[in-house]
């Protein structure tokens, strides 16, 4: 891998810290909810110079341009250097999911305008009896003249209390084998029959939600694949789901962070960065996220090639889940006492920063594949070790 920066990129990166000098002040605040009329903004600015969807093509409501990993990474690290709401590419599951296995309309109808930030998603997998046996889903679709009647639950849906549409695996086939039968439908949440109710979790807020069908009415034209075969698209998703729960820009930001508050903070008027053992555990935690960063620049090259990243790929959503969680136990460590509070403290450190992400990235070690199956399917995906043995019930 050549990661020598010519004048081009060079030139670029410079372009890249200008905008930011010139439009910081834009970037909207990051919260939970539907897109707001700042967001959407900043988004189409973001696109219009090249900052945000950038390989996705003008048709679909992206940039165009040539990928480039150099220039990728040169705005990736920008802008978490800047600390700067970066652009989107749309919902990074259902965006290139249906870009490499939609239709035309399909991509119109939800790319465009998803990319362009108007359109939000959530995510209809888990069910309360399928969650790492996802094939074992048993919300069906029974097709009832041009629509499919959908009834069913989902849990651990993610921003189903505010997102306009749903990606949505079903059982379409109930006599198939458990891994054919399934089928990827995308629909409203306005559609009538859907019920959200939100969870709250340990962070103390509702970031997730049970999601009950009732009779729900869906288009059969609304369907990505073909009949049947929604585990394959449905493994297309989680792919994309998992690359991005392990950013190495994201990482490399908040362990900017944490260097910062240990040079602010003093214990018995010594700098906590000048503490022997907590900066041990900092270098330790530095050495992993570079390479971190350099597996992601080996999986882009693999993928602008065209090639099958293998292991490189497998392995970034285990470790970047739980390098965060790490780095969030670091930083609450180092704040003694203070480590502790929440909400309304006046000594309160960062907003609570790092006592929310302390208890949202232990969730992600379970979302999107718990860590026990990851190492499943990098044991015997990637290494090519053999499989666990069944285990056979009495009297079978």
């Amino acid at each position: 891998m050549d990661l020598e920066y010519s004048h081009e990129h060079q030139a670029f990166r410079q372009e890249v810290q200008t905008f930011l000098a010139d439009n910081k002040q834009r970037s909207p605040t990051v919260r939970r909810g539907k897109p707001t009329r700042e967001q959407i903004e900043w988004q189409q600015l973001l696109i219009e110079n090249g900052y945000a969807a950038r390989t996705i093509p003008k048709e679909y409501g992206g940039f165009g341009a040539e990928p480039d990993i150099l220039k990728s990474h040169i705005i990736a690290e920008e802008f978490a250097k800047a600390r700067v709401v970066p652009g989107h590419s749309g919902d990074n599951r259902l965006v290139p999911t249906v870009l490499e296995l939609g239709t035309e309309e399909q991509k119109q109808k939800y790319v465009v305008p998803s990319v362009r930030g108007e359109m939000s998603w959530c995510q209809g997998y888990s069910e309360p009896g399928s969650g790492s046996d996802l094939a074992s889903l048993t919300t069906k679709a029974e097709l009832d003249g041009d629509e499919w009647v959908i009834n069913g639950q989902k849990i651990w849906t993610s921003g189903a209390q505010y997102a306009d549409q749903i990606f949505c695996l079903v059982r379409t086939e109930p006599d198939a084998p458990k891994h054919q039968g399934i089928s990827y439908l995308i629909f409203s949440m306005d559609t009538p029959g859907i019920d959200v109710r939100p969870l709250v979790t340990m962070t103390g807020e509702a970031v997730f939600n049970e999601v009950f069908f009732t009779d729900v009415r869906v288009p059969k034209d609304q369907i990505v694949g073909k009949r049947g075969e929604g585990w394959f698209v449905a493994n297309t998703t989680l792919r994309y789901e998992r690359g991005g729960l392990g950013d190495p820009n994201e990482a490399e930001n908040r362990f900017r962070r944490i260097v910062e508050m240990m040079k602010s903070e003093t214990v018995g008027g010594t700098r906590l960065i000048d503490n022997p053992i907590y900066r041990d555990r900092l270098l330790k935690l530095q050495g992993r996220i570079l390479s971190m960063k350099y597996n992601g620049m080996r999986v882009l090259s693999h993928q602008i090639k065209e090639e099958e990243p293998g292991l490189a790929r497998w392995i970034v959503k285990l470790n970047g889940c739980e390098l965060n969680h790490e780095m969030a136990r670091l930083a609450i460590d180092v704040m003694g006492e203070l480590g502790i509070l929440y909400d309304d403290s006046p000594y309160l450190r960062d907003a609570g920063f790092w006592q929310n992400r302390y208890m949202l990235d232990l969730g992600l070690i379970i979302g999107g594949g718990t860590a026990q199956i990851q190492k499943n399917m990098i044991g015997e995906r990637a290494l090519g070790l053999p499989k666990e043995p069944k285990v056979v019930e009495a009297g079978a």
